[in-house]
């Protein structure tokens, strides 16, 4: 059949509706009370209510499901021991924003091969980011997709708007009806604008075009995000974590009335895309929040099993094991070494053996943390 002349696709699959595959892969109560626990403690990091370091650590992007497993039962294993001082989060990304043309994540091409089957993106996505929780791992991820997040968002306690998006009126919308913790990072040409402007804009009402539970297109409306925040990544002008970059980005949040909250990405052009230099930066930042500026919250860091990046082959290609296919990462055993660096360094904020300043809700939480590790531990099926 002649397509319409307004209509350039080479074909258009019906998905499941969100209901459905929520259905066909559904959260488990542990897991939905992981993800509330969990988006609980990062509001309390945002609001100074516990001041331990937010740290969303992992792959640029998950594009082989066995490597993100043993990715994440490692970072599980670290996550337990380092709980008093850090807290960590999984990078959890499916979906890739593109410069310019490339594989645009697990979700959009699960194959690798140009193939696009986004229903069984989708299914992986799902089945990974619940075996996540089920180790008692928060789970972070960027949403790029207005759709995506029907599918996927009931299992994920952080959120980012990426560098090339941040200016994006979609993008903000969809921010707006989030319900977890959310960072902006800062453009690409290293402006804050964009950025600061989209915290804004998320935090209050909006409209825009979505899809119903049961695959409907619907009109959404949303309440607004009021826990959104700035998350710096350096830029076409150079890094962006130094004390004068952070000074000048308080003041900016200051003079739009926005909490002075800041997160550091180590990765991206903060790094100039060097993975090694990240723990150098993250010692930086870590300096500065130990001289006081507690406007700092957390720190982001790209991480797998093995450093650099591999360009994406479709199978039967052989990929290395555990090497990214998108930006280069850190190996995993730099990554622990300098986030048990990090750990030993912020015993001066932590003098005594609970930390100053963590209520009681957010103790109990962890607790509760702990004891679904062990669940997970003992062999509970993740799901039916």
């Amino acid at each position: 059949m002649k397509r319409p002349a307004d209509f350039n696709a080479l074909d258009c699959r019906p998905l499941p509706a969100p209901a459905a595959m929520r259905a066909e892969l559904p959260a488990t109560p542990p897991q939905m009370a992981m993800v509330e626990r969990s988006r609980r403690i990062i509001r309390d990091i945002l609001a100074g209510r516990d001041r331990r370091l937010l740290a969303v650590v992992g792959p640029c992007s998950i594009h082989d499901m066995a490597a993100g497993r043993d990715y994440g039962r490692r970072l599980a294993r670290l996550a337990r021991e380092l709980d008093d001082r850090i807290v960590l989060v999984m990078r959890a990304y499916f979906e890739k924003p593109r410069t310019g043309a490339g594989w645009q994540g697990l979700v959009f091409d699960p194959a690798l091969d140009g193939s696009a089957d986004i229903a069984a993106g989708l299914r992986l996505a799902r089945t990974i980011l619940g075996e996540l929780l089920d180790l008692g791992l928060p789970t972070a991820t960027e949403f790029l997709d207005p759709v995506s997040p029907s599918y996927l968002a009931d299992l994920v306690c952080w959120a980012a708007v990426g560098a090339r998006n941040a200016e994006s009126q979609l993008q903000r919308q969809v921010a707006s009806g989030l319900a977890m913790p959310l960072g902006f990072k800062n453009g690409t040409e290293g402006t804050l604008d964009g950025a600061i402007n989209g915290i804004a804009a998320a935090a209050e009402s909006q409209a825009f075009l979505g899809v119903t539970a049961d695959g409907r297109a619907a009109a959404v409306r949303t309440a607004g995000n009021p826990d959104c925040h700035l998350v710096l990544r350096g830029g076409a002008r150079g890094p962006n974590y130094s004390a004068a970059d952070l000074t000048r980005a308080l003041e900016r949040l200051d003079a739009a009335g926005l909490p002075r909250v800041v997160m550091v990405d180590c990765s991206h052009d903060n790094s100039g895309r060097q993975p090694e230099r990240q723990p150098g930066i993250l010692a930086d930042v870590v300096g500065q929040l130990l001289a006081g500026n507690h406007a700092i919250i957390g720190v982001m860091l790209e991480s797998n099993l093995d450093g650099g990046c591999q360009a994406p082959a479709p199978p039967p290609a052989k990929l290395r094991y555990g090497v990214s296919v998108t930006d280069a990462c850190l190996d995993w055993a730099s990554t622990e070494r300098c986030l048990r660096s990090t750990h030993a360094a912020l015993a001066a904020q932590f003098p005594v053996s609970e930390p100053a300043g963590r209520s009681a809700s957010v103790r109990t939480a962890r607790a509760e943390l702990l004891a679904r590790v062990a669940w997970a531990g003992a062999g509970t099926p993740a799901r039916p």
